[in-house]
């Protein structure tokens, strides 16, 4: 696919035509992915996709085209096209593009190449060695697989943008499953990075160790405790209502954040962070969906609502500047809003001392149906849960098979503590969120 010889003759038609506003979105991929269970492999797939959105303006309205098929011969084609879709429209929205002559921070990527086949199926079939090696109780149903993906973006417009992106992620998943002769339980765990440096040993132990830790215990008993959440289960919560800091869903009527900027919305050890450079986000990226610088930026600092997530169009109905998080499903989508890398900014006691604090209550580590317990519009959840008592701020008897319940608008309010040992739990792709042991008052535990 050969995207600038593209380029230039969707620019010469867009001139014939005297089209002065629209801009071309260009990403592609080349993923390999190889799975194995039990002792051999059993999965194989390999890809390279990619495509060109146009936008136009025609009258103030936006029109989108998209096409895999950049043979410049059909440029012609989908400017027409994407015309003609313009002219449709009832919307009269104002829309915007991005402008030319902005600065972006400094990028320091990797780019390691590619692994061969060959190298992934090798470290696949090693990987899943490990898992049986790493524990006795380890059995049949462990699978291992491993990721290699290159990613490629470029956005170019009649308004000076010319940018162009591209970043390489490779990693490895494996699930482990244990058993004490009676019960079963499983963990996974994602580690990314340059294949030959991924410690396979340390992987499958810790998935082991985690999974073993699930075996045993009881019901927790039903009352109204301190509830403690582990980084992965408070980070979990947090992705599951991060639209709530959207622009495009408060100005829809579909976050009660609509309107509450400069206002306190949560306890004041509450810091939440949306910053595109994270370094543990393997895709760190300078400029969003529409060619705008992305930027670090506290959406909540010390309890109070500083910004929401805006993209040209929502910060402009808004009357406020973007904060650069624009975003693309794909490149044939509409263009919207997300964070990149949204985490909750720890403390400066340990967990030991969060524990402490806590006194009495549960602490949960495995947190169920997020889809379907949890409601982001009106911030409701209840979600089955898993992890330990804690007694006398000590961690203790294993307990499972019970539900957390409560509000998450009320949740942030409740935060008493946060400890300092903030995570960014490893994710594919350009958004991640992360958050630290959190200690929660007036949550409701269901169980026995």
């Amino acid at each position: 696919m050969n995207f600038n010889a593209f380029k230039e003759a969707v620019i010469a038609q867009c001139e014939c035509l005297g089209i002065a506003d629209y801009e071309l979105y260009y990403q592609a991929a080349e993923s390999t992915s190889v799975s194995a269970f039990q002792h051999a492999l059993n999965q194989f797939t390999g890809s390279a996709e990619g495509g060109v959105c146009l936008r136009c303006l025609v009258d103030g309205k936006m029109g989108y085209a998209s096409t895999e098929d950049m043979d410049p011969n059909k440029a012609a084609a989908l400017v027409e096209r994407c015309v003609d879709n313009a002219k449709t429209l009832e919307s009269c929205d104002p829309e915007f593009l991005g402008e030319g002559g902005q600065s972006y921070a400094e990028l320091t990527l990797q780019n390691y190449a590619l692994p061969s086949t060959e190298k992934l199926i090798e470290k696949v079939l090693a990987t899943q060695e490990a898992i049986y090696a790493a524990d006795p109780a380890v059995i049949d149903g462990s699978s291992t697989q491993g990721i290699a993906e290159r990613s490629e973006f470029a956005i170019y417009n009649s308004r000076g943008l010319d940018l162009h992106y591209e970043n390489t992620v490779t990693g490895l998943v494996v699930a482990a499953v244990v058993t004490n002769g009676t019960e079963k339980a499983n963990d996974y765990q994602i580690k990314l990075g340059q294949l030959d440096s991924l410690d396979s040993e340390a992987l499958t132990k810790k998935a082991a160790k985690t999974a073993l830790g699930k075996l045993g215990g009881d019901v927790a008993p039903t009352g109204q405790y301190p509830v403690v959440f582990d980084p992965e289960a408070m980070s979990d919560l947090l992705q599951t209502f991060s639209s709530i800091f959207s622009s495009e869903v408060a100005q829809k009527g579909l976050s009660k954040f609509a309107d509450q900027e400069g206002k306190v919305v949560a306890a004041p050890c509450v810091t939440i962070v949306d910053d595109p450079f994270h370094p543990e986000n393997p895709m760190p990226i300078n400029f969003d969906a529409e060619g705008s610088p992305t930027a670090t930026k506290a959406v909540v600092e010390s309890g109070v609502l500083n910004t929401l997530l805006y993209n040209l169009k929502t910060a402009n109905k808004a009357g406020k500047k973007t904060t650069g998080n624009a975003s693309k499903g794909g490149y044939d989508s509409p263009v919207a809003v997300r964070p990149f890398s949204m985490y909750l900014a720890g403390g400066d006691i340990t967990e030991e001392e969060l524990l402490r604090k806590a006194g009495n209550g549960v602490y949960i580590n495995s947190l169920g149906g997020l889809h379907a317990g949890a409601n982001p519009i009106s911030g409701d959840f209840s979600l089955q849960s898993a992890g330990f008592l804690i007694e006398n701020g000590v961690k203790t008897t294993a307990v499972k098979s019970f539900t957390v319940a409560g509000n998450f608008y009320e949740l942030l309010k409740n935060i008493t503590a946060v400890a300092n040992n903030s995570h960014l739990p490893t994710a594919m792709g350009m958004t991640a969120f992360g958050a630290p042991t959190t200690l929660v008052e007036g949550l409701s535990i269901a169980g026995k």
